[in-house]
């Protein structure tokens, strides 16, 4: 029976883009759930679990050569239940299996391939398999057959060592509260990080090589408050080299995921929300840090990719797209020397050439045979403005002539067959992805990012929530589902924290506060401190696991540490201090080993240890004087620094939620600042000079 014919399985009845890539395979899948385990029960099955998600490039191969195979899927169909998993839709499933991989073999990744008994207890794991043996991997025809053998044999044995690799599980996920951290393990954050940086062509470690946001946003910070310039040489380093490389769409913007060499010119070429919404992050902070024009650039292109091509109709922002098109990698986004000059004009073919390093034979070599094939990925070897200057050209002359060849060739990018798009939307990628929009907003001054920023605030809160106001995780098709997870609250309360600082609606304070009461409520360890992943009445699993390193995406509990000391500072509630500060006792034991690998749960520490403002601009919100008081504070990076507005009214709205502001008045009528540092308050002032100088900045 051919695919045309064959009867799709369970999973064509999902909503996730992933399972559904799967449903017409010949492997009888079943999504995670009790149905699933039952069956393995009643037929003495162990289970076959493969996590991955819809843009993972090894995923895909893993599919076409295994689970799309007749041949695989008879065999897998005869010894186990097979279940597959969306890890973007249940990053629980996914931790608790990942740990277990990561324990025995050392390592991880997608896709992730777990076999467990019908309790849910693991036994063995892995990663990618091919069909059949080869290069010292194990392929599904001789791994299948063995397992069954094994399962069958020794299925007593197999057994009681699932168990104690579950009661061990337990022992790694059951971390015990520490002591308060001090200012040493900063500073050994700083030196773990240096040591890792690569001084040639920035970035962390060596090949593959990722953004790591998460380590950029630390070192910011580091260097603002510190005052140590080695942090902020590191972040400028990275960013440069990140903004001239092939993992910068220079077309299209937006960074792909991974540079799969340390020059970061080939990428990974899939594009993912969350990796937007942080690189974009960084670079407006860069900018707020350096004034820097081209930081401001490459936020601001980022952003414009997610409005053109990553949101939707309503407002939620698109999950991912995929590296592949037409079955390889890349196609999309390679350009050969014979299609330029079928496009551009000869003198626009030479600044081209010469500009993103295009090659006749091909400027970079295939992975798979080594080999140049004629594809060129675009990139720079160095800023514009070097460029410029070697040309005789003015910087802006250049942008111009650049601008108008990009458009073409974009354009003729877009008649071209499109990577897969994860069309779902997440709760959390879309709180990443809406504290950087407002943060650019209240950089850039733009109006349009703060209107996508909200209407997306808007579809969350309306579609994406229960009769009683919990989160859902993910919507897709007109379906909202699943339990919203400690991310989902964690990111959404800081994109409405960032939204606030933005537009000074007191309404998003006010439900960034419920949101973290629920948070507390439902998440909250009270014997060890901390946040679980998972609410209190999740589905019973074998484990309740609780993150707190940073992955592709930071840590919840650490964004919720941040969350928690910024809204005790607004309010005024003490209580939210405390709850931070155990936050980070929770993991004060590993992050003491090795605190670089948690560079987000450094910020709060930073944020908690460190000279700290509260600035009140008291005045009228549309008046010019309250507008350049605030745009003065916009300019500058202050990590540490909490701002709110008090409008010129008898009691306004912010005095509900922070209560000190009630008698915070304008002076004669114009806009007045109100400074309190590390527990004092300066005399009110009206000018902007002298309210800068109050926060210990030198001159504007």
């Amino acid at each position: 029976m051919g695919n045309s014919e064959r009867k799709p399985n369970r999973l064509i009845n999902e909503k996730s883009p992933y399972l559904l890539q799967h449903a017409d395979n010949p492997v009888d899948w079943y999504p995670w759930g009790e149905e699933a385990f039952e069956k393995a029960r009643r037929e003495g099955k162990p289970v076959f679990l493969s996590v991955g998600y819809s843009t993972c490039h090894w995923c895909h191969v893993m599919a076409h050569e295994s689970f799309e195979d007749p041949q695989v899927a008879r065999l897998m169909n005869a010894a186990f239940v097979n279940i597959k998993v969306d890890r973007e839709e249940r990053p629980d499933i996914d931790h608790i299996y990942m740990t277990f991989c990561q324990m025995i073999t050392g390592s991880g990744g997608w896709p992730l391939t777990i076999i467990m008994t019908p309790e849910k207890k693991p036994f063995f794991a892995g990663t990618y398999f091919p069909k059949k043996t080869r290069s010292g991997i194990i392929g599904m025809m001789d791994l299948v057959p063995r397992i069954k053998d094994v399962w069958t044999k020794e299925k007593e044995e197999i057994l009681r060592s699932a168990e104690q690799i579950a009661v061990t599980m337990k022992g790694v996920v059951d971390i015990k509260k520490g002591n308060e951290l001090d200012e040493n393990i900063l500073k050994k954050t700083l030196s773990q990080l240096l040591e890792s940086y690569d001084s040639e062509y920035g970035g962390f470690g060596s090949a593959p090589k990722f953004p790591a946001p998460h380590n950029l946003l630390f070192l910011l910070r580091y260097w603002k408050i510190c005052d140590e310039n080695s942090a902020l040489e590191v972040v400028e380093k990275t960013l440069e080299a990140m903004q001239l490389g092939g993992i910068y769409d220079h077309l299209g913007s937006g960074f792909h995921r991974y540079s799969t060499d340390k020059q970061w010119l080939v990428p990974h070429f899939e594009k993912m929300l969350y990796d937007q919404a942080l690189i974009a992050m960084v670079y407006t902070e860069a900018f707020q840090a350096t004034k820097k024009r081209q930081y401001a650039d490459t936020a601001q292109e980022t952003f414009s990719y997610i409005l053109r091509d990553m949101t939707s109709q309503r407002g939620g922002f698109y999950s991912a797209e995929d590296a592949d098109s037409e079955g390889k990698e890349g196609k999309f986004y390679l350009w050969t020397m014979e299609e330029m000059k079928e496009l551009l004009e000869k003198e626009d073919i030479a600044l081209v050439v010469d500009t993103f390093n295009i090659e006749r034979e091909g400027n970079f070599s295939e992975e798979a045979t080594r080999e140049k094939t004629g594809n060129n990925i675009l990139h720079l070897k160095k800023p514009l403005s070097q460029f410029a200057l070697d040309r005789g050209l003015s910087e802006d002359d250049l942008r111009n002539r650049l601008k108008a060849i990009k458009k073409k060739l974009f354009r003729e990018r877009e008649k071209r067959i499109r990577p897969h798009k994860d069309d779902k939307v997440l709760t959390d990628w879309n709180g990443l992805m809406i504290a950087s929009l407002a943060r650019g907003a209240r950089v850039f001054q733009d109006e349009i990012l703060l209107k996508a920023a909200e209407k997306a605030v808007r579809f969350i809160l309306t579609e994406m929530r229960t009769g009683e106001g919990l989160l859902y995780h993910r919507y897709r098709d007109g379906e909202s589902s699943i339990k919203g997870y400690l991310d989902d609250y964690a990111f959404l309360i800081w994109g409405l924290l960032e939204l606030y600082g933005a537009s000074f609606n007191v309404d998003y304070l006010r439900k960034a506060m419920v949101l973290n009461d629920m948070l507390l409520n439902r998440f909250w360890d009270e014997k060890e401190g901390g946040f679980f992943l998972t609410p209190d009445d999740s589905d019973a699993n074998l484990i309740r696991p609780k993150s707190f390193n940073d992955g592709a995406i930071p840590s919840g509990n650490s964004v919720s540490a941040l969350n928690m000391l910024r809204l005790s500072h607004v309010t005024g509630d003490y209580r939210l201090f405390e709850r931070a500060l155990e936050v980070e006792q929770a993991f004060s034991e590993a992050l003491q080993r090795s605190p670089s690998n948690y560079a987000t749960m450094m910020i709060p520490l930073l944020f908690r240890l460190s000279p700290f403002a509260e600035v009140v601009i008291a005045g009228n919100p549309d008046s010019e004087d309250t507008k350049l008081m605030l745009k003065a504070l916009n300019n500058l990076f202050l990590p540490n620094t909490v701002v709110l507005l008090r409008p010129d009214k008898e009691i306004p709205e912010i005095s509900s939620i922070a209560d000190f502001t009630r008698d915070l008045k304008a002076i004669d009528g114009k806009a007045t600042a109100y400074i309190c540092r590390n527990f004092r308050c300066s005399l009110p002032t009206t000018d902007v000079d002298e309210m800068l100088t109050l926060l210990g900045i030198k001159s504007r």
